[in-house]
């Protein structure tokens, strides 16, 4: 009887990889990429440099002293609560404040549908966990912010963009998409939106619009996360009713603190059905065991002791003149057949630039002239926006602002004068805006 033969000696490795471990990483490893927002802050903040890139709240009127003394007193009077292990689905105190934060926008909630997670965007990675394998599709608004695209492709998601107007996803082509989809025995698993000042594009839909998006979803029995970072953010009227206020069963709904109060607590949360409820709580405990419980009792603290709602209206007030100083600047320095969104409120602004310029290619020009942005193609899965970019108007100063376009300006004209003296082509990834500010996708 012949014994086994023990393996071959695998051979010794003479390669000059940096990365010894590349072989045995997961299939889904290999999609991941760098954001492009990411990749820019080392340069956008060098203090030279107009940074018009990231979307970074500015919390310097935020009352610190009222903060510090909240904080405080939560360690002397709860200290031992906050600091020790929690719910996986969040405190109860702090869902019961969501909901009431959640009313403002007509949405009637149960504390028991709210799970607590780290930021909006540990939601959303909850979300596609629970509901996506490997090649199924999401359909997402075009153009789509950059950090749902990374979780997407991250669980080797596809996703399938549909076109928008003015007033905001476009119910024909929506419809055609998922269909298209399924007829190609695909499988979509829900839309993807931001539905109130949309990052990047700056849109919101329409009231109008909102209802014939859910009824075509509902139509094509098909699952809305409805992602709402900005909603507060009404910079010229009150807040439009949420996706999820018109309807409880087909809307899936995340919020977070990050845009109105602070980002650094990670505080956010999925408001979803009862059984989907329970699977993302499953799915949080596997990640994280639990939420960070220090940060809910701050963020509850501060709820409870302070005059958030009024804290909201000083915020905006902040950012509609950093808007209206971005808009001003646009329209006064702007070559001709350039365009751009005029957000109602919200951090961004989308922008349209003429024939040939090419947004990434001309990026590393800008920032030798201390203006920084974010290159249209980060917000597209498959390539587009090449003519686009996202400016962000929340954190600089208005002055700050008027001088960050100013040098974009410039950096574009030039572009444009090399154009035109070399005679070169215009870009093959053509995809900019329609006569009106909304962006398009095929």
């Amino acid at each position: 009887m012949s014994l086994p033969q023990p393996p071959a000696p695998r051979p010794e490795r003479h390669d000059t990889r940096l990365d010894r471990y590349v072989e045995q990483y997961a299939d889904r490893t290999h999609t991941m990429q760098a954001s492009a927002v990411r990749a820019l802050f080392a340069v956008a903040n060098r203090p030279e440099v107009v940074s018009l890139a990231g979307g970074m709240p500015n919390i310097t009127d935020l009352p610190l002293n009222v903060v510090a003394d909240s904080l405080q007193n939560l360690i002397m009077t709860e200290g031992t609560k906050a600091m020790q292990y929690g719910s996986g689905q969040g405190e109860p105190m702090i869902r019961e404040q969501i909901c009431e934060v959640m009313g403002l926008e007509g949405i009637v909630a149960h504390p028991d549908d709210v799970v607590v997670t780290c930021g909006s965007q540990q939601a959303l990675d909850l979300v596609t966990r629970i509901f996506c394998n490997p090649g199924d599709v999401v359909i997402a608004e075009a153009p789509s912010y950059v950090g749902a695209l990374t979780t997407f492709r991250s669980y080797q998601v596809e996703v399938v963009h549909v076109t928008m107007d003015d007033d905001g996803i476009r119910t024909d082509a929506l419809a055609q998409a998922v269909t298209a989809c399924r007829a190609a025995g695909k499988n979509p698993k829900f839309l993807y939106t931001i539905p109130n000042f949309s990052n990047p594009s700056g849109i919101s839909q329409t009231a109008d619009r909102r209802r014939e998006v859910l009824q075509t979803c509902l139509d094509l029995d098909l699952l809305v996360v409805e992602d709402n970072p900005y909603g507060l953010l009404s910079l010229d009227a009150e807040p439009l009713p949420a996706l999820r206020s018109m309807e409880d069963e087909q809307v899936l709904y995340l919020g977070s603190f990050s845009k109105t109060f602070a980002p650094g607590f990670r505080i956010g949360w999925a408001l979803a059905p009862h059984a989907v409820r329970e699977k993302l709580t499953l799915a949080q405990e596997a990640a994280t065991l639990c939420p960070p419980v220090f940060s809910q009792y701050a963020v509850s603290s501060y709820l409870r002791d302070h005059d958030w709602q009024n804290q909201i209206v000083s915020f905006k007030d902040m950012y509609r003149a950093r808007r209206d100083a971005m808009l001003e600047a646009l329209e006064e320095y702007m070559p001709e057949g350039t365009t751009w969104t005029n957000p109602a409120g919200g951090f961004f602004v989308w922008v349209t630039m003429p024939e040939g310029l090419d947004s990434q290619s001309m990026l590393p020009r800008a920032v030798t002239d201390r203006v920084a942005y974010t290159p249209g193609t980060a917000f597209y899965a498959d390539g587009l926006g090449s003519r686009n970019l996202r400016l962000s108007f929340c954190y600089p100063p208005p002055d700050r602002i008027r001088e960050g376009v100013r040098r974009l300006a410039e950096v574009m004209r030039r572009e444009l004068d090399l154009h035109h003296t070399f005679g070169l082509g215009t870009s093959p990834r053509h995809d900019g805006l329609t006569s009106g500010p909304g962006p398009e996708v095929s």
